[in-house]
Order: structure tokens, then C-alpha cells, then sequence
């Protein structure tokens, strides 16, 4: 913030080391905040809880190597997020795994087990993930976060390093595109 005070201001006092915040204790925090989250974020797409684990600590040794950078940058959540992501990327494809959303995952939800027709909600979830997979990167990142980690937009705003106004017009533009797909009918509106 002083930084920006002496962007407008010429006249602020400069910002100096005694400003800014202890490097190591704003990562211990960010940890502290993130971990789990990432986590089963990596679990979505690795299937198993040690591999994400193993992503995700290898995402973090790499943020705490080049913290001082991290901090620098603009929006060091959303940096951050960028790393974890592409960290499980690397390990997925180290362990010859397919990184889309899992299809398996949809034998997960909530909608099967309270289904009526089995077989129709997986055929109706497997086509729905089928369409995931065709949205973004950040429409996929904020579609996990939001339905299948259960996050509110504040908080899903939080781990990915973007405002609730963002999460809530990405996943407008998300369910608008899933409509395209899908046909009007069968969105993820209806599992929420």
C-alpha cells in the first residue's frame, strides 16, 4: 500500500525494509491459508490424496525458493495459484496421468447418491464433465472451487488470487457456456 500511496504521492516517504512484511512469516501464513485447498483442488485431478499432497508440497518449496519475487509481483495469490496448478500438471504427466477433470469424479457427487436413476445421473455427469473440460482454464479452476470444492465466491476468490466479482462473472460465463454444450437443461446449476 505504500508503494501505491507513492505512486500518487511523490512526496510519500519511500517504502523501506523495515515496511515490508517479514518474507518468511507472510509465507508460513500463506501456507497456512492455501494448503488445503490446493490440495483438494490437486486431488480432483490426480485421484489420489499423496499425489496431491506431493504436487502441492512441491509447489510450495518452489513458491518459498523464490518468495521474495512472489511478493513482488502484482497479485502474488494469483501467482501463486499458477505455480500449483502447473505443478500438478507436471506430476500428472510425470505419472502419465490425463489432467482434465476426471470422469470418475462424477460417481462421486452428491446427485448419485441421492439419484432416483442411477445410470442416468452418471450419463448425465459424464457428459457434464465431458463439457468441463471444454471451458477454460480459469472457467474450469473457478467451476472446481465453487460446485465441487463447495466454496463461496469470497473464498473461492481468496485461493485463485481474483475478486468475488470475478468468481461470480466466471461462472456466469461458465454455466452460459455449459448451456451452449450441454443444451439449457443440464448445467451444474441443478447439483448445487
Amino acid at each position: 500500500m505504500t508503494r501505491n500511496r507513492r505512486r500518487n504521492n511523490p512526496t510519500a516517504p519511500a517504502v523501506t525494509a523495515a515496511d515490508r512484511p517479514d518474507p518468511d512469516l507472510s509465507f508460513t501464513a500463506f501456507h497456512q491459508m492455501n494448503r488445503a485447498s490446493y490440495v483438494r483442488y490437486a486431488e480432483t485431478y490426480l485421484r489420489h490424496r499423496q499425489d496431491a499432497e506431493e504436487a502441492i508440497d512441491s509447489a510450495f518449496e518452489h513458491l518459498l525458493r523464490t518468495w521474495d519475487q512472489v511478493l513482488l509481483t502484482e497479485n502474488p495469490a494469483a501467482y501463486a495459484w499458477t505455480t500449483m496448478r502447473n505443478k500438478v500438471i507436471d506430476h500428472a504427466r510425470a505419472r502419465t496421468r490425463r489432467l482434465p477433470l476426471i470422469d470418475e469424479a462424477a460417481f462421486n457427487t452428491v446427485a448419485l447418491r441421492d439419484a432416483v436413476d442411477p445410470i442416468g445421473q452418471i450419463t448425465e455427469s459424464l457428459a457434464l464433465f465431458r463439457a468441463l473440460r471444454q471451458l477454460t482454464d480459469r472457467q474450469q479452476d473457478v467451476m472446481v472451487m465453487t460446485y465441487l470444492q463447495g466454496m463461496n465466491a469470497p473464498e473461492a476468490a481468496a485461493v485463485l488470487g481474483m475478486t468475488s466479482a470475478t468468481v461470480r462473472s466466471t461462472v456466469r460465463h461458465s454455466l452460459r457456456r455449459l448451456r451452449e454444450i450441454l443444451g439449457p437443461d443440464r448445467t451444474m446449476e441443478g447439483q448445487r
